[in-house]
Order: structure tokens, then C-alpha cells, then sequence
């Protein structure tokens, strides 16, 4: 079931209410870092864009500026972010891949060296495959791949959610792949739709041009329901397999960082969540929006680290 905030009945031109909250803070810098960790063009950049600009339009100081800094696996980004001043100019848009780099050894921490600050957006994976591979159904792809194990190439940053999605399919089905590592979505589907790879996982915020161009074929949704936007795309549970895999994007900031100051960003991006053109917008890209706060938004951290650290382990992940 798709889940979007319920907006309170203001036309689109209306002025948007920032709680006070969201103004009370000190915070030293005229415009505010918001570090994507992931080359620009891929779905978190497209997401973090939306939200930069609907911020520009908000009475509120500072504004927000994405930042990109692509590079090992998202795992740059996340570093630069952890160690900058807890002053509130330095943001960090984060997301699962934070997880499963904690747990297979590549960073040493995930969403406790962070302030978490406000949870925003979901988006459905889509395993997608090259065209000329012939597979049009996840039914096609578990065939193929018992017939030849090892034998299908899948693109993924290696350790992060792009592979961990995988690596459950081949824990579910028996399947066994063999992983070929791209530093980020853009780089990923431009391989995917050179056939340099089989399969790989896309999505329909960044990606629904080249699916219904037939450039990507969508071979299932990880979503409980259908997308709106595809509704022919089937879910992989229709399909035989029970996945439901979506990245939860949010905002954190560094260790330390004053609890008013987390209360003002809570506020601004809960203002721009709530705004009817950027839900508008999201919902076109297939993307939920959803605000949770600084408290519920731990809650949620601290439970999906106990959820993914038991899938971990049963596949084979866990490095601790």
C-alpha cells in the first residue's frame, strides 16, 4: 500500500508554514552541505534535488545545497560526513547501503555515528535485465541461472543494498550469480543497458524512461502492491518470491550534532514533505514520501540494523 503524508487543504500557490522550531536554532553558514554519497544522475541524487529545491523556496535560513561524493561504494560520502563539525551545515542523505557496509566490514559504523534527523522517502528495487538476454519474468531468470550456475553477470556496488537485494534472491531461490562492481546507480543501468551485464537492479524514480522504452526490462516490483506509475509490472511475490525490498531514504547528521538544531532541519524537511508539488513530483518518479522525526526515525535505524544483521549473517554478509 502506497504511503503518502495527507496534506492539509491549501492551494499550491499558498505560502508554506515552517514551524517555529525550524527557525529557533543558531546554526553558523549561510547555506548548508547535504551530502549525497553517490555520483550524480542515480536515484538518491534525483531524490535529494526535489527536496533542495522545494528548501530553496521555504522562509528559512540556512538553505541546502547537494553536495556529491561519489566513490567506494558510498562509503566516501558517509566518512566525509561523520567527521564534519555537529554545527548543522553538514548533512548526510543516507539510506540501507549504510547498513550493509557495517556489516560486511568496509566502514566501522552505520546509522549510530550519526543524529538521525528525518525519515522521507521509499522506493521499490526493480530487478532489471538487458533486453537482449531474452528474459522478460523473474521465472525466466531462476531458469536460466539453475541451468548455468555463476553464469548470469549482475551489476551492483559491491556490499551495499544493490547487491544485498541479490544475494536474498539467491538465498530465496537456490540461484547462484556472479557480481560484477559498479560505484553507483548511473554507471550501473548505463552497463545494464550495454548488455556489459545481465541483470541489475533499477528503479522507477530514476529509472521509468528506460523501462517503458523497453531499454531495461522490469522483470518484477519488490513491493507489497503495484506501482501507479507501472501498473503492469508485476510484484515479485505474484512472481513466487515473497520480496519486499525498498530503499528508505532519510537525513542524519554528524555525532553531536544540538538537539535544537536537529529539531530546526526536522522541521524544514517536514514543511517541504508536506508541500503538494514535491509529493506531486515524487509520486510521478514512483518514490513514497513518508516523514518520520528525529525519535521514530532512530526507532526505525535501530530495528532495521537488528533486521538486516540477522539476514547477514544467514547469507554469508556478516564481517563484524
Amino acid at each position: 500500500m502506497r504511503k503518502i503524508l495527507a496534506c492539509l487543504a491549501v492551494s499550491a500557490a499558498a505560502a508554506i508554514t515552517v514551524p517555529a522550531s525550524a527557525t529557533a536554532a543558531e546554526i553558523p553558514c549561510e547555506t548548508a552541505k547535504l551530502i549525497v554519497p553517490w555520483k550524480a544522475g542515480g536515484d538518491t541524487h534525483v531524490i535529494f534535488t526535489v527536496f533542495e529545491k522545494k528548501i530553496q523556496e521555504l522562509d528559512v535560513h540556512p538553505k541546502i545545497q547537494v553536495v556529491t561524493i561519489g566513490g567506494q561504494g558510498g562509503n566516501k560520502g558517509a566518512k566525509e560526513a561523520a567527521a564534519s563539525a555537529p554545527d548543522g551545515c553538514t548533512l548526510f542523505a543516507i539510506h540501507q547501503s549504510a547498513i550493509t557496509s557495517y556489516l560486511n566490514g568496509r566502514i566501522d559504523f552505520q546509522f549510530d555515528g550519526f543524529e538521525t534527523v528525518a525519515r522521507l522517502t521509499s522506493t521499490p528495487d526493480v530487478p532489471g535485465a538487458n533486453p537482449k538476454t531474452g528474459y522478460k519474468t523473474w521465472a525466466d531468470v531462476e531458469a536460466a541461472a539453475k541451468a548455468n550456475p555463476g553464469g548470469i553477470k549482475v551489476g551492483a556496488t559491491m556490499g551495499s543494498t544493490s547487491q544485498f537485494m541479490w544475494l536474498l534472491l539467491e538465498d530465496m531461490t537456490g540461484v547462484q550469480f556472479s557480481y560484477v562492481p559498479y560505484d553507483g546507480t548511473a554507471e550501473r543501468v548505463t552497463a545494464l543497458m550495454s548488455g556489459a551485464i545481465d541483470l541489475g537492479s533499477v528503479n522507477i524514480a530514476s529509472n521509468r524512461a528506460q523501462l517503458e522504452a523497453g531499454e531495461v526490462v522490469g522483470l518484477g516490483i519488490a513491493a507489497v502492491a503495484r506501482s501507479k506509475q507501472m501498473p503492469d509490472l508485476p510484484t515479485m511475490k505474484e512472481q513466487g518470491v515473497d520480496l519486499d525490498y525498498s530503499l528508505v531514504r532519510g537525513i542524519v547528521a554528524p555525532k553531536g550534532t544540538p538537539k535544537d538544531v536537529i529539531d530546526h532541519w526536522a522541521g524544514v524537511f517536514k514543511a517541504a514533505a508536506e508541500d503538494p508539488g514535491l509529493l506531486a513530483e515524487m509520486d510521478a518518479k514512483g518514490t513514497d514520501v513518508e516523514f518520520v522525526g528525529p525519535e521514530g526515525y532512530r526507532e526505525w535505524a535501530d530495528k532495521t540494523y537488528a533486521a538486516y544483521e540477522k539476514v547477514a549473517i544467514k547469507i554469508g554478509l556478516y564481517k563484524k
